[in-house]
């Protein structure tokens, strides 16, 4: 027989991948209808601004498996929502008491109810996140039984270095989140870092997210609970598929959105996918800006990518310090889709350009020519770059480390041949160009760089 719970009780609940974690049967919002199926409930969960709808058999009573869970987990996000549990329930038996205690320039709310140990709750503003740390560490040494809760798991902040590669920049003073550490994200992200952004990350291989929080950046658990926590967020997805479920899915980036929120989505996706996830978002009462990026994984660690931008150009101005933080320029093209489209085309020129890189490496072998006498050649001409230099010494070592994934590559590809189509646009050069990158695909380069293309013609 299923079990019954009623509103307000306290409950664990195990939501996806993550672990069972304390929560609370609540009343959902109107527009957050119950998912046809087993039953479910609606739960907020403690310690995180996560919530969503539950099936009943993921669902267990809190006190009698409060032991079992706590011998379970020990993490110190879960010992903070059991303080927020605890809290819960003490305040409901004992009145409380609202002191302030100064920490820097800000106050923060300390509910003290009789007979226990204080527990700071109201998030700090980046201003005091320092001041906040500084009094955890005091407090763990002196053997104190304060806990600090930012709303987000506390991570190890430290001084940042405000000079980045393209000049002195000032961070904004907003929380900005990061959705997303592939290929392109991880060295956006670590730029952001650097500059002195406050920043809180989130991955679906959440192990991606340690190095940053070491480094000094918040973690968050979904891209509601990002969303909701910071100002900005930025998102940074590999295709358009993934991109709407970061948005539309369950514990996705439209859970969190409220009137002021921004989502500034830098992932390369066709018009018609950023034009959905506009006005989902604005629907919401959200902010939305498109900002794919144009380059590689060794430009966003040198923050030498370009941002192509539309939509909401007040967002563009206000995402100026993060956009000088992870690149040398920035375009601001004009309503959403334009961005999705020049960035399309951008890399329809830059897939079809590798397709003729590589077969021509591939004559010049048959033909019984020096590859390197080539790649020396062309680097000389006309034609001569750090891609060409990249890409064909590349080729000759047959190192195919990732630096532009081919995979992505070829969806590009594919969704510029698709916007061909819809404008009855020929474009038989990107189709041959295509093709030769689905093969590659079809020899497990996937995962490989893009030069990796020259595969096809071994």
């Amino acid at each position: 027989m299923a079990a019954h719970f009623k509103i307000g009780e306290l409950v664990w609940g195990k939501m996806g991948k993550y672990p069972p974690w304390p929560g609370k049967i609540v009343k959902p919002p109107k527009d957050m209808k119950k998912p046809k199926g087993k039953p479910c409930y609606f739960v907020k969960f403690f310690g995180t601004e996560d919530h969503a709808w539950i099936k009943v058999d993921q669902l267990k009573p809190f006190q009698p498996h409060k032991e079992d869970m706590v011998k379970a987990n020990k993490s110190k996000r879960f010992l903070q929502a059991l303080d927020s549990v605890e809290e819960f329930i003490n305040k409901k038996k004992v009145p409380e008491v609202l002191t302030t205690t100064a920490i820097g320039p800000a106050a923060i709310i300390k509910r003290t109810p009789s007979g226990s140990a204080s527990s700071f709750h109201a998030a700090p503003p980046p201003s005091t996140l320092q001041a906040a740390c500084a009094h955890l560490t005091t407090a763990s040494e002196t053997g104190a039984t304060n806990h600090v809760t930012l709303g987000m798991p506390l991570a190890s902040v430290q001084a940042a270095d405000t000079t980045a590669a393209n000049g002195n920049i000032t961070p904004i003073d907003k929380r900005i989140g990061f959705l997303g550490l592939g290929l392109m994200g991880c060295g956006m992200v670590q730029n952001l870092l650097k500059t002195g952004h406050n920043v809180t990350v989130w991955s679906r291989t959440a192990s991606k997210c340690d190095i940053f929080v070491q480094d000094g950046a918040y973690l968050g658990r979904t891209p509601a609970e990002v969303v909701s926590s910071c100002d900005i967020t930025l998102a940074c997805i590999a295709d358009p598929a993934a991109a709407k479920e970061l948005v539309l899915g369950p514990s996705g980036v439209l859970q969190g959105i409220r009137p002021g929120k921004c989502y500034v989505d830098m992932s390369t996706v066709d018009p018609e996918t950023a034009v959905d996830i506009s006005e989902a978002v604005t629907l919401r009462g959200g902010r939305y800006l498109e900002a794919p990026v144009s380059g590689n994984k060794r430009l966003s660690e040198d923050g030498g990518l370009l941002v192509l931008a539309a939509g909401d150009r007040a967002l563009y101005d206000e995402c100026n310090s993060c956009f000088q933080a992870i690149c040398r320029r920035a375009f601001y093209l004009g309503e959403v889709g334009s961005a999705a489209r020049m960035a399309l085309v951008v890399n329809m020129i830059l897939g079809s350009f590798m397709t003729s890189l590589a077969e021509g490496f591939s004559l010049a072998q048959r033909c019984g020519l020096s590859q390197q006498t080539l790649l020396d050649v062309l680097s000389l001409g006309p034609i001569g770059s750090s891609l060409v230099e990249q890409k064909g010494l590349g080729i000759l070592q047959g190192d195919y480390e990732p630096n532009s994934s081919l995979k992505h590559v070829q969806k590009d590809l594919r969704l510029a041949l698709a916007m061909g189509d819809m404008l009855h646009q020929q474009t038989p050069v990107a189709a041959a160009a295509n093709e030769m990158f689905k093969k590659a695909k079809s020899l497990d380069q996937s995962e490989n760089d893009m030069s990796a293309v020259y595969r096809v013609y071994e």
